[in-house]
């Protein structure tokens, strides 16, 4: 947040947060992927279809995105496929508990690879169903791993 001051908050749109809404290009949205969901902003009518494979020891192998929402919700996609492949399949519903946390006031900057840019949405809260909307469909698709597994955890049954 080096453009933020003691007396001026963080710009929202930042040059750093326009060009990761300009990454989601490189994640495009096939019909192969075996694990699916889609999501719809409430407040904003954005929406977000996402694709997912994992591999045997359930974690994600792959992602593909067709967005359609605002700056906020393009970069949070961004940043969720930009680290998500590696990942185990209950982490991406732990990661939206901690969004959600913090996006409540009540805990810390989740813990994500360049999460940091979405930072300055915290007080517009009209943003957060936009920046939230990656996570809820991803962890959707991937409660689809754990069922199908046998390793349902608590944050992707709760979706």
């Amino acid at each position: 947040m080096s453009n933020a001051g003691p007396d001026r908050p963080a710009k929202l749109y930042s040059p750093r947060l326009l060009a990761l809404s300009a990454t989601l290009a490189d994640f495009p949205l096939e019909k192969h992927y075996p694990f699916t969901a889609e999501a719809r902003s409430r407040t904003c009518g954005s929406t977000l279809e996402i694709g997912l494979d994992c591999d045997g020891q359930n974690t994600v192998s792959g992602v593909g995105m067709q967005v359609t929402a605002c700056a906020i919700g393009q970069s949070s996609a961004a940043i969720l496929a930009a680290s998500v492949k590696g990942r185990s399949a209950v982490d991406v519903p732990a990661t939206l508990i901690a969004i959600e946390a913090w996006l409540r006031g009540e805990g810390a900057l989740p813990d994500w690879p360049g999460f940091d840019a979405l930072e300055p949405a915290l007080p517009h809260t009209g943003r957060h169903d936009a920046l939230l909307l990656p996570w809820r469909a991803a962890a959707k698709a991937l409660s689809a791993v754990a069922l199908s597994t046998g390793t349902v955890s608590s944050a992707a049954t709760t979706r």
